[in-house]
């Protein structure tokens, strides 16, 4: 009963959060200056959805059942993830702005994960090895997922300013050159946690095939290395712009088909755990 609150709690806190967001950047297209009174609001909800979003997944992945990787608890804990990177990230960088989308996000995989999760027995995964595997790679999927967000807002941006069309919130968001800058830092660390978790996993991982994850492997390996020469286009040739939007996004995508995707067709659809 109490998780159940918790789990309400922070799905609240997360839509209150994303709400009070779009206020600010409301008045901030509209030529209103930031209040502190406002920011503090939106950080104490905020703060308080992610301590609330923590003690349920807690519940869930380290209760009685032990680690959960349920295809929700996994969804939900990557959601928390992203919420926590983006709330430390926003103390001192204008990347609050991707919250609006983000933070509803958080709450509505809290709110699977209490109506879904909840009443069927999840995986245990004891070896400290494989969990730390799960960890890096949960972690890099929640920052490049940052980054495809940060990479649609800068292509709308891009088509905004080229249009000579920048009203209502764009000209809320910062200049294209800290957008842009802010992607590539935002690729460059996702890429780092990407390349430990599938370095990581050679280690922990003793029979691909046999446990079935050949195709979450290959399709990893195929999002690492877009990125890899998403990152390589950009310190050797400046890409920029349309070029490492699409690149982004591509490998995003492939991203997503390997961490998401295969894990939606094996639990849910065809029944492997």
């Amino acid at each position: 009963m109490l998780v159940a609150a918790f789990g309400l709690l922070a799905t609240v806190f997360y839509f209150m959060s994303g709400a009070l967001l779009m206020q600010r950047l409301r008045r901030a297209a509209g030529g209103e200056p930031p209040s502190d009174k406002g920011r503090l609001l939106l950080f104490s909800a905020w703060g308080a959805a992610i301590v609330l979003h923590a003690l349920v997944l807690y519940h869930f992945m380290f209760g009685a059942n032990g680690f959960g990787i349920g295809v929700f608890s996994v969804v939900s804990m990557t959601a928390w993830i992203i919420a926590v990177f983006l709330f430390v990230w926003s103390l001192r960088h204008p990347i609050h702005v991707l919250g609006i989308i983000l933070l509803p996000f958080a709450g509505v995989t809290v709110a699977l994960e209490m109506a879904l999760a909840g009443g069927a027995p999840t995986a245990t995964v004891a070896d400290p090895g494989l969990r730390a595997h799960m960890l890096l790679a949960m972690i890099a999927f929640s920052l490049l997922t940052i980054a495809a967000i940060q990479a649609g807002l800068l292509a709308l941006q891009n088509y905004s300013l080229h249009n000579h069309r920048p009203g209502g919130l764009i000209r809320a968001l910062p200049p294209l050159s800290m957008m842009d800058s802010m992607l590539f830092h935002i690729i460059g660390w996702g890429f780092i946690f990407l390349t430990a978790a599938l370095g990581t996993g050679l280690f922990v991982l003793e029979d691909i095939l046999a446990q079935q994850l050949a195709h979450k492997v290959v399709f990893a390996l195929i999002a690492w290395v877009v990125f890899a020469i998403l990152l390589f286009g950009r310190f050797r040739f400046g890409w920029r712009g349309r070029k490492a939007v699409r690149w982004t996004l591509m490998g995003f995508a492939w991203l997503v088909v390997a961490y998401v995707g295969t894990k939606l067709v094996m639990e849910v659809m065809l029944g492997i755990a």
